[in-house]
């Protein structure tokens, strides 16, 4: 059974930020360790009280925010044993381990990658079991591995690095994601990625929120078999949602580049889609601004029905800039399966197909450039290939 929402992604605008926990903490410190490494497991721990915490800030007031200098801080040098994590707190990692580090806390779980290695060879690298709010955080300066093995007991855990509860990755460090066995970075409930240098490679999907994604910022590059990234809820209304503000984000991917459910919403930030069957796909998809350069073989922004939304498909450009680069044959640069209306924005496709939409059509401002020509009104493809002109508003048939 799925879990509940417990924090709303978007909501979470923590900017969790290192300095100086590189320095071992000396033994007469008064808290105790709150690490219990996987047993048999060899792994140095030394701990800290709150006046040794690394410093964070904090752009949010509301209670979503976590005040990680009242719990205690562990500092955890990995063996192959692994870790297992069971009290609340923040845990500084560093070292290399063949096991897995594990979580299952009732509270908040701050985990802070400072040149760790993890490569599982019985499962995920890292494992959210259970936790409020697991918050990976990327050392400044440091380069952190993460692979996880080809097979394991539980498919269910489905990805490198796995949270059953609510994901949020920040930091100035660099993360290398290598998934052997399905997708990269998986948050059942809400994932959100504010900073950092991530690079994701997998053998099915990249990056996937279930309820939702948002990126909010990082440097991000994804090289996937499946799909780029994606919120994959398609049984509970209103989830489904995967929200892009900021960030430069570059996928090459064998399936969809950027998929929703339910919504896309872009509202800043570099996204370059080298290569992509469907370019972006949701339902609904609203483009606001940002920079956008998009490859793809079939569609490039695509309003198709899902499990969950059959009715009310919609493609919204509001503004932003486009680049739209179309294969050979029977594809379309943006295709509503409802209703297309461009309002403003730098529109440049090359296509056979520019527009294809099902309901209404309406370019009501901005400079659409097809083939390198300027138009002033949407064209419609038509099924069987032939092509219907649809003045600005008009409905076009398919």
């Amino acid at each position: 059974m799925r879990r509940s929402t417990k924090i709303a992604a978007g909501l979470i605008a923590s900017i969790l930020m290192l300095t100086g926990c590189g320095t071992a903490v000396g033994s007469d410190e008064s808290a105790s360790s709150t690490a219990s490494p996987a047993a048999g497991s060899t792994a140095e721990t030394t701990t800290s009280n709150a006046s040794s915490e690394p410093t964070t800030t904090s752009a949010a007031t509301d209670s979503t925010d976590v005040d990680w200098s009242a719990l205690p801080t562990t500092e955890v040098t990995l063996t192959d044993e692994g870790l297992a994590i069971t009290e609340t707190g923040t845990y500084v990692l560093s070292g290399s381990s063949t096991g897995q580090v594990t979580v299952n806390a009732d509270g908040d779980v701050r985990i802070i990658l400072s040149n760790a290695t993890i490569n599982s060879s019985v499962g995920a690298a890292i494992q959210v079991d259970q936790a409020e709010l697991t918050a990976i955080e990327l050392a400044d300066g440091t380069t952190n591995t993460i692979s996880d093995a080809a097979t394991r007991s539980d498919e269910e855990i489905d990805g490198a690095i796995y949270s059953s509860d609510d994901l949020f990755i920040s930091g100035t460090g660099t993360l290398n994601v290598t998934a052997n066995f399905a997708d990269g970075i998986v948050g059942k409930d809400n994932l959100t990625i504010d900073s950092g240098t991530i690079n994701v490679t997998s053998v099915d999907d990249g990056i996937r929120g279930t309820d939702s994604l948002t990126i909010n910022g990082g440097t991000i590059a994804i090289d996937a078999t499946g799909d780029g990234m994606k919120s994959s809820n398609d049984t509970d209304q209103g989830m489904g949602q995967l929200t892009i503000t900021g960030g430069d984000i570059t996928i090459s991917t064998g399936d969809d580049a950027v998929k929703a459910e339910q919504q896309i919403t872009i509202g800043g930030g570099t996204l370059n889609i080298t290569q992509s069957v469907e370019g972006i796909e949701a339902p609904v998809i609203v483009i606001d601004d940002g920079t956008i350069t998009l490859n793809a073989s079939d569609d490039g922004i695509n309003a198709s029905t899902s499990a969950i939304i059959t009715s009310g498909l919609s493609v919204t450009i509001n503004g932003g800039s486009l680049t739209i680069v179309m294969g050979e044959g029977d594809t379309d640069a943006i295709d509503s399966n409802g209703d297309l209306t461009i309002n403003d924005g730098t529109i440049d496709i090359t296509a056979q197909s520019p527009f294809d939409y099902d309901g209404t059509g309406a370019l009501n401002g901005g400079t659409v450039t097809v083939n390198g020509e300027q138009v002033s009104e949407l064209t419609n493809q038509m099924m069987g290939g032939g092509m219907g002109g649809g003045m600005a508003g008009g409905p076009g048939a398919r």
